[in-house]
């Protein structure tokens, strides 16, 4: 149903845009940990089981020990953290748009998501004074470049594992994003994790691995 694509395509918007707007404030993984509290609010609705609450536990024990809190000295910016909750929710909204059984998971999906998504996206773009050289041939390519690597590519493989995993397992699975997202930051921005976020990765991590090897065996 082309209302299931419309709200899906508003959630891949809304996603991006306040992403990119966040990390324009934040530290690359702390944004990602703020904006992850969107799909661990879907896994913690979904969860039922008690060993559903343990993963989900570890996962938001990962995330308050991946916060800074050490480095007072540099506060975190509240409209970083604004647009971070925001983009969340949206996420939220991408993982439930993604699950309805209204055929809006059907292969076109993602192309029709990002087609909405740019038609919402355009007039904002316009109106906030998009800089000439945008249009020049250099930027193109690397805007293709970025849609393909930044959204058409990780989209569809979300949109697969939508296909084949519950609610709870893709919201819990997907706390790798903010382990990923520091060791981008320390690896290519120069990003320094203390030691409480060195441990916050392992924490998320286990989270990840207990909550697949739980849902496969409650599958057999």
């Amino acid at each position: 149903k082309w209302s299931a694509i419309i709200s899906y395509g508003l959630a891949l918007a809304g996603m991006n845009m306040l992403f990119y707007l966040a990390i324009d404030r934040l530290p690359l993984g702390i944004a990602v940990s703020f904006e992850f509290i969107g799909p661990l609010s879907v896994a913690l609705f979904h969860a039922r089981q008690k060993f559903d609450f343990i993963w989900v536990g570890l996962a938001i024990l990962g995330l308050v020990l991946l916060f800074p809190f050490d480095q007072a000295v540099h506060p975190l910016d509240p409209i970083g953290i604004l647009f971070a909750l925001s983009a969340g929710a949206c996420w939220a909204l991408y993982i439930v748009a993604g699950q309805k059984p209204s055929g809006v998971s059907g292969n076109h999906t993602v192309c029709l998501g990002m087609f909405v998504g740019m038609l919402v996206l355009m007039p904002i773009a316009l109106f906030a004074g998009m800089p000439a050289h945008t249009f020049e041939p250099i930027s193109l390519m690397y805007f293709l470049a970025l849609a393909i690597l930044a959204s058409a590519l990780p989209f569809t493989l979300e949109m697969i594992a939508l296909r084949n995993l519950t609610a709870l397992s893709f919201g819990t699975l997907m706390s790798l994003e903010p382990a990923i997202a520091a060791f981008s930051g320390f690896i290519f921005l120069g990003e320094t994790l203390l030691w409480t976020q060195w441990l916050a990765l392992g924490t998320i991590i286990s989270a990840s691995i207990g909550c697949t090897v739980t849902t496969q065996r409650r599958k057999h």
